[in-house]
């Protein structure tokens, strides 16, 4: 049992990896850093198509990640 969740929680990290890999920078610099703060603050998005799908999917694999560590630190 506790082999399955730890091929499962290699299985989540690489996958977490690759997602956060793919996504693109949010800044450019000091003048990204600038706007993209004050962008984020009023809620202007550029989130769309596969940066959503991306988005949403590291949310998940974060998640899952994080549980699947708790649950294997707790059988082990």
């Amino acid at each position: 049992m506790v082999v399955f969740f730890e091929v499962l929680l290699v299985i989540f990290s690489i996958g977490l990896i690759t997602v956060v890999l793919l996504q693109k920078g949010k800044s450019a610099g000091l003048a990204g850093a600038i706007s993209g703060g004050a962008e984020h603050l009023f809620g202007k998005t550029k989130a769309r198509g596969m940066d959503l799908v991306l988005q949403r999917t590291t949310v998940g694999l974060a998640a899952g990640f994080m549980i699947l560590a708790i649950v294997v630190a707790m059988l082990k």
